[in-house]
């Protein structure tokens, strides 16, 4: 098992920062370990460190995949999107989620999305439905601007919703 002692060990300092307060640090430190014990110390430092840029690369590659989860219908059955309005950013993916009062689609209106986009390859089909809990449907938005959106079932409900990709 390894063991910590006194020792004097120099840690150089870091003076070529430009910093008015560079200082130069040292400590005591003195570690008394047989050479397999260092080697198993030197391999399980390795292992962690791969594990933590598999963490961090996993955490990014999944903060990009999604950006915001949309409920179709609120939880007390209500016809809603909720959220109703939100914010991504360009090539976020945006997941619409059944909730409630079912059947649900998605559709961008042709009339309120950025110039050059075509709402027909980003909406569902009118006739396509979402029928069951947990049902989604996904959308990646490239184009920057406001979207506006319904659910053809339900727009007459009130069931709109406007996203902005900033």
């Amino acid at each position: 098992m390894a063991s910590v002692t006194p020792a004097a060990v120099t840690i150089p300092s870091f003076t070529g920062l430009k910093s008015s307060g560079a200082a130069k640090v040292s400590a005591a430190v003195k570690v008394s370990a047989s050479p397999r014990q260092m080697c198993v110390v030197k391999s399980s430092l390795k292992d962690v460190g791969v594990a933590v840029a598999a963490t961090a690369a996993s955490a990014i590659l999944a903060s990009n995949a999604m950006a915001i989860e949309v409920l179709l219908g609120s939880d007390d059955g209500g016809l809603a999107f909720v959220p109703n309005s939100f914010s991504v950013a360009p090539g976020e993916k945006i997941v619409f989620k059944n909730n409630a009062g079912f059947p649900h689609n998605i559709v961008f209106d042709e009339d309120e999305v950025p110039s050059g986009v075509d709402a027909g390859k980003i909406s569902m089909s009118e006739e396509d439905l979402l029928n069951a809990p947990g049902e989604t449907y996904a959308v990646t938005l490239t184009e920057k601007g406001s979207y506006s959106f319904y659910c053809s079932p339900h727009q007459g409900a009130g069931m709109v919703g406007k996203v902005t990709v900033n």
